[in-house]
């Protein structure tokens, strides 16, 4: 099912770490992503990816990150999603994309397994355009930490405005969800996590990229409106249902359409609590 749309959080698990996949089954996150890439020493990979393909199972699906088209281990990884019988791939998460090769849109197109884009190059955001319209694409991540290291940029904030910009453009052009941010390392500071979730949020990302279970609350309560918000949207729906069509005033300001729409968009989104996404009927 396509999550996409109400997915605030993606959790990695290293694929060579099967006691933790339970768990992360079990957690709050949205969505779950095993991965087979840099979680994953070059040694363990064929190790990671036996210990997937014995916990997967059709009534949990979860996403796998594959390695990079270029690399050794991509064929191997894709056919852990793709051979018969494979049960409980909901995705593949591309590492590195710079295009989407033709496995992948034969896979969607032969088992509807959707693809998740990771651009964490130059050449992936140059070619943002193409990958977010290609028919086996449902949503566009940025990996911020590579991205840095692809183009020797320093700092995660206005550093990387522009970039972050272009994928929530793209994204909304080729009609995707809004896109997924990277992680934030810092384990156990609250505060920073909730800055960097809530800059997502402010420049049009509707997810995020967690390491850890214990980031997933405040992921959550960051891309989900406050009180005030929501009062506020519903006092903005309330004055223009009253008002008719048009503009009204409110609060000695003008209320018109895109600010209905912003209501709108504030009054649907879910709260951070309740079940994940992927669990909701």
């Amino acid at each position: 099912m396509n999550h996409a749309a109400t997915s605030r959080s993606y959790l990695f698990v290293p694929g060579d770490r099967p006691e933790r996949f339970d768990k992360a089954w079990a957690s709050a996150a949205d969505e779950v992503i095993f991965d087979l890439e840099d979680a994953v020493a070059p040694a363990h990979k064929a190790r990671a990816r036996d210990a997937i393909a014995g916990w997967l199972d059709g009534a949990r699906p979860v996403w796998l990150r594959v390695n990079a088209v270029d690399t050794e281990w991509f064929a191997d990884d894709l056919r852990l999603a793709s051979e018969p019988g494979v049960a409980g791939v909901a995705g593949v998460m591309l590492s590195k994309a710079e295009a989407i090769p033709d496995e992948l849109t034969a896979l969607h197109q032969g088992r509807g397994v959707a693809v998740i884009a990771l651009i964490e190059t130059a050449l992936g955001l140059a070619h943002a355009q193409e990958i977010a319209t290609a028919p086996a694409v449902q949503r566009l991540a940025f990996g911020a930490l590579d991205f840095q290291a692809d183009l020797g940029i320093e700092g995660d904030n206005d550093e990387l405005l522009f970039f972050r910009s272009q994928l929530v453009w793209q994204s909304r052009l080729a009609g995707l969800a809004p896109p997924v941010d990277g992680v934030t390392l810092a384990l156990g500071d609250e505060a920073e996590l909730t800055r960097d979730a809530r800059r997502a949020r402010r420049l049009g990302f509707g997810a995020k990229l967690c390491i850890h279970p214990a980031q997933l609350e405040l992921v959550h309560a960051a891309f989900a409106p406050d009180d005030a918000q929501r009062a506020w949207a519903q006092r903005v729906l309330a004055a223009m249902q009253a008002g008719g069509a048009g503009a009204v005033a409110l609060d000695g300001r003008m209320v018109d359409r895109p600010v209905a729409l912003k209501a709108q968009r504030i009054a649907a989104t879910p709260a951070g609590g309740g079940p994940p996404a992927r669990l909701r009927a």
